[in-house]
């Protein structure tokens, strides 16, 4: 990261101007001043958190540079990122990770390069083939895909005119039992031939699995000329050999790309099907491929010497990552079986319930994706205004369809696993996210930094939002009537002590007095309240008190590199996938909430652990992977604001839109939650606070806070249903 520019300091600045930090700062920005001939320059826009430790605090003592912790470079690499930043990475919004351009080739690690480059390229000495993902593939594929190639052999060799297919699939059947360090070449034809191989070569076209040139397999008029598809040989290899295979392939090639760090093999056999099989066979060459050898002239079709990568997992498709893309059929499935087995005849209600749950996870991931592209293609109003409505869609569609079904069923066990999962959501993101981020950021980084006074800013508004949210709770707790299902004399005294069980505080006495005259108004005002305060503190940490970020975003290339940016989705194809990807997550919520009964009534585990486990935490793995990535980065900042910023919505944002929700269409949901969501929510944010306090943390404090988390998840696992279940 480029070091910040030094400017002038103004008036207003008070006492920061000629610190002796900023001093120090300057005099490290003069010396690296060379750095400007790279043709970096400045965005004023400033966003929050710190994406990288600044320099300065990294030569000097931490008493001379305290201040300087905020005063850090977010390096963006092109005018679309840099936009991007701008707008997502701003207090109160979600942080989305998503990479909305593709970066140049030459910038990428010699690691990413080798996950897109294709299988045939010929390489020096690269030490044994004889590995356990090369031994894994024997025994997953290879042994039954050679002995394929050996029946098919025997069949083409039956039908006589097939016999040169049937060499080929001999060879090719002692390629497939052990590929690696061996290579497939297509040899050169004689002159008279030579239109069938500038057919070939005018016919390519480009794939993502495939990789490189990929000739057009169905033209006839092309192959006509040179005789091909004339040959008796060639229609009984189409006829007979060449389906069985494809096949074959094609459950190799799907099988390998589900499991993600195959997908070499999956690259293997998709090419094989789509340009070797297709191939006449006189022009296909299998070799083994020797260190001291030179390889033969030719084009070289296939070549591997690996069939596990374990970095496949950054691999992306069109900017998706391949994660986000091997689950989205699970979300087809998903629709398929809800919808069209509705009686539970092909599976039942859990399995259907699971299935949608796990569709919410590349749901969110394609909103967070399609919102970090609109917002980068856009000012940051739109942004903002995308961000704002569709940033807490995916919990806030769950909670609707919830709430609607318990209304319809007059069951007021939906509303209590809402406030579980609202509950759940804020103790997870205040201690879970944070304090895994914390852990695993430790043990790379022996300590960790972050802006205390942004942190500080959340907290603060935590700590608003929580008062807020429980402010109706503790006025039924203390003007509330005390209301017991049944109640047992312990002592055999009437005037002795009684036990009573199910008890709650009833606002509904004198026909509800009580909760329409003072509890429902102190519910909307709180609601109203929320919101404003919310906005308040964007207009605090956005407008007037920006420089508690100081942060500024910096275009760095090197001399030579500039690109223009390259967009993954349009502002219009992301609209629509935005669209898709909610109509798809209210479906998939309607699911999970149209089988959920069966396991709120049968399971022997609480709801209230239900609620705040399943329900509240799964909607947000893809957040707490982007802070995991960001934690391993030392971007701990970023991390935090993470947890903050969810459950800052949650409270100022998610809860009042319910309870707008509610006047409209009545439900179950009130602003009355039990005892242990009031301590849980509290205790958390405390304890947040308390961890936040100076700036700096590791390993031992992110386990302490993961060590609470867990301890409260124990305390709603052995707690009783809430009443009403």
């Amino acid at each position: 990261d480029v070091p910040k520019a030094t400017e002038p300091r103004r008036d207003s600045d008070g006492p920061r101007r000629g610190s002796l930090c900023d001093r120090h700062c300057a005099a490290i920005n003069n010396v690296q001043g060379d750095l400007g001939d790279l043709g970096c320059h400045l965005h004023r826009p400033r966003v929050p958190p710190a994406m990288s430790p600044p320099s300065c605090c990294q030569q000097h003592s931490e008493e001379v540079c305290e201040s300087c912790v905020v005063k850090t470079t977010l390096t963006a690499e092109n005018a679309v990122e840099a936009n991007k930043l701008s707008n997502n990475y701003k207090f109160g919004f979600k942080k989305w990770k998503s990479h909305v351009t593709a970066r140049p080739w030459e910038d990428r690690s010699e690691i990413v390069k080798e996950l897109y480059s294709d299988l045939n390229v010929i390489r020096g000495s690269g030490g044994s083939t004889v590995t356990c993902g090369n031994v894994l593939y024997l025994l997953l594929f290879g042994w039954w895909l050679s002995l394929l190639y050996v029946l098919v052999a025997a069949m083409m060799f039956i039908t006589v005119v097939g016999a040169p297919y049937g060499r080929l699939c001999w060879d090719l059947a002692g390629y497939f039992l052990w590929p690696f360090g061996k290579v497939i070449q297509k040899v050169e034809v004689p002159k008279s031939r030579q239109v069938l191989g500038a057919c070939e070569a005018s016919a390519g076209e480009s794939s993502a699995l495939l990789g490189g040139p990929v000739p057009r397999r169905w033209r006839p008029r092309c192959w006509a000329d040179a005789g091909y598809w004339q040959r008796a040989g060639t229609v009984a290899w189409l006829c007979l050999g060449y389906p069985a295979l494809a096949l074959a392939h094609g459950l190799v090639c799907v099988t390998a790309w589900l499991l993600i760090i195959l997908i070499p093999v999956a690259k293997l056999s998709a090419r094989t099907a789509a340009r070797v099989l297709l191939l006449p066979p006189e022009r296909v060459l299998v070799r083994r491929l020797r260190m001291t050898e030179v390889p033969l002239e030719g084009e070289v079709i296939l070549c591997c010497y690996r069939a596990i990568n374990p970095y496949y997992y950054k691999y992306a498709v069109d900017g998706i990552n391949v994660f986000a893309v091997n689950l989205l059929p699970l979300v087809l499935v998903t629709l398929v079986l809800g919808y069209v087995d509705s009686h539970n005849r092909l599976t039942s209600s859990p399995v259907k319930f699971t299935l949608a749950l796990l569709s919410i996870m590349p749901l969110s991931y394609y909103i967070g994706m399609a919102i970090a592209s609109i917002s980068a293609q856009s000012n940051f109003a739109v942004g903002a205004v995308v961000n704002a409505t569709f940033g807490s869609i995916t919990e806030l569609t769950f909670y609707i369809t919830a709430l609607i079904k318990g209304s319809r069923e007059g069951n007021r066990c939906y509303a209590e696993i809402v406030k579980s999962a609202l509950t759940g959501t804020l103790v997870g993101c205040v201690l879970f996210v944070p304090g895994l981020c914390m852990v695993i950021g430790g043990i790379r980084h022996q300590e960790q930094r972050f802006n205390s006074r942004s942190a500080g800013v959340s907290s603060a508004l935590l700590f608003l939002s929580v008062g807020g949210v429980f402010a109706p709770t503790l006025f039924s707790k203390v003007y509330g009537k005390l209301v017991c299902g049944e109640c047992h004399n312990v002592t055999q005294n009437p005037l002795g002590h009684y036990l009573c069980h199910n008890c709650h505080f009833d606002l509904m006495e004198n026909n509800g007095t009580l909760y329409y005259s003072h509890v429902q108004p102190l519910v909307y005002t709180v609601s109203l309240l929320l919101p404003a305060a919310y906005l308040i503190g964007l207009f605090f940490t956005l407008k007037t008190h920006s420089h508690i970020y100081d942060i500024h975003i910096s275009d760095c290339h090197m001399p030579g590199h500039h690109h223009s940016a390259v967009v993954h989705w349009s502002r219009w194809r992301a609209l629509v996938i935005l669209l898709l990807s909610t109509l798809c997550m209210s479906a998939c919520a309607d699911l999970a909430t149209e089988h959920i009964s069966p396991i709120l009534t049968n399971s022997t585990i609480s709801q209230y652990f239900i609620g705040v486990t399943v329900l509240a935490m799964v909607p947000e793995l893809p957040e707490i992977v982007n802070g995991i990535q960001f934690a391993l980065q030392n971007n701990l900042s970023l991390s935090i604001e993470i947890g903050n910023c969810i459950a800052v919505q949650v409270c100022m944002l998610q809860i009042p839109i319910l309870v707008l929700f509610t006047i409209f269409y009545p439900t179950n949901f009130t602003l009355v939650f039990s005892d242990l969501h009031v301590y849980a929510s509290m205790f958390s944010v405390v304890l947040m606070n308390y961890i936040f306090m100076d700036g700096k943390c590791d390993y031992f404090q992110g386990t302490v806070l993961v060590m609470v988390y867990f301890i409260l998840l124990a305390v709603y696992f052995f707690a009783p249903s809430p009443s009403g279940c």
